[in-house]
């Protein structure tokens, strides 16, 4: 399946995502701030990055930013997790570079739903 990278500092919902990712066949690097996220996207080149919003050292925000100026990153896709579903917050999202907003609390079903959708429509 796809090599997935999350990040996500809180750590309750990092080992969620990621059993629920695991169990689903995909292969998961977790991360727990912006900033880990940005250098371990260069060092595994994923073929999808889960990306909290609101995360210390680096937003998700600043992090989709770097790794979209990033060559060998540009085209994988970024998805944000937040629990903060204002339109003024999704819209930033979007402007950062992010593929889809995904609002907390999600099902697990529904996150692998997601995911598997975005990684066959990238050819992943």
């Amino acid at each position: 399946m796809a090599k997935i990278l999350i990040a996500e500092d809180e750590r309750d919902i990092r080992d969620l995502i990621t059993f629920t990712l695991r169990f689903a066949g995909h292969e998961v690097i977790a991360t727990t701030n912006g900033e880990e996220a940005y250098e371990k996207a260069q060092e595994v080149l994923p073929d999808l990055i889960l990306m909290d919003v609101r995360m210390p050292r680096m937003t998700g925000y600043e992090a989709c930013k770097r790794i979209k100026e990033h060559e060998e990153l540009k085209d994988t896709p970024v998805v944000f997790l937040s629990a903060k579903g204002q339109e003024s917050e999704v819209q930033a999202g979007l402007e950062a570079g992010a593929e889809e907003y995904i609002l907390k609390p999600f099902a697990p079903d529904q996150l692998t739903d997601r995911v598997s959708k975005l990684i066959e429509a990238h050819g992943s």
